[in-house]
């Protein structure tokens, strides 16, 4: 499998080598919940998701939200989060690329925060498949695209994670055909390592 290992992000959490955590739910999801973007009551899915700063947020909105994620070290992190915060959301490990919803709990909106740019790009098409499927039609993705271009690029190599979700790869990746894209320009959010993040909200078709 190209790109990081399940070890790879295992290391990284069990030895809190984790700089992508804010430490808090990310501000551009406050804004969509602020915004009435999910009422409560909504099926949420959070594959990649980390310590779960975002599954808290989700879960004192009222929304019913599951979690997923490759490390095992993440996965008890998250739970623990939850559960020192009084919180109800289901975490499961699990790999997103493998990974099915329960028959009777299709999610109603996936939140693609870090899930896409920690792939490696080889995977990406099997991913957008899968969320492709497990949204009906209607449902709704809110992606954060990370812009992590570096200067190799100019070579044609591919480094990460993060990988670089160039907006036209995007476009690529989430078709129309599939897609409604509302128009551009994007709300970005800077990150800590001086890349930002563009705030798309997809519509499946």
């Amino acid at each position: 499998m190209a790109g990081p290992t399940l070890d790879f992000w295992q290391q990284r959490f069990q030895q809190g080598q984790t700089p992508w955590d804010r430490g808090a739910p990310h501000p551009q999801l406050l804004a969509w919940l602020d915004a009435g973007a999910l009422p409560a009551g909504q099926r949420v899915l959070v594959p990649g998701c980390g310590s779960g700063h975002e599954l808290q947020a989700l879960a004192r909105h009222g929304l019913i939200v599951r979690g997923l994620d490759y490390a095992p070290a993440a996965v008890a992190r998250a739970r623990q989060g939850l559960q020192a915060a009084g919180l109800g959301a289901e975490v499961e490990q699990a790999d997103v690329l493998q990974w099915q919803p329960p028959v009777h709990g299709r999610p109603e909106v996936v939140y693609e925060q870090t899930c896409l740019c920690a792939l490696h790009p080889d995977h990406w098409q099997a991913y957008a498949a899968q969320l492709a499927r497990w949204l009906p039609p209607g449902g709704l993705l809110l992606a954060l695209f990370m812009q992590a271009r570096r200067e190799s690029a100019g070579q044609g190599l591919v480094e990460g994670p993060p990988y670089h979700c160039d907006i036209n790869a995007m476009r690529a990746l989430f078709p129309t055909s599939l897609w409604d894209w509302p128009a551009p320009p994007y709300a970005a959010t800077a990150h800590a390592q001086g890349w930002q993040e563009l705030a798309v909200a997809l519509r499946r078709r």
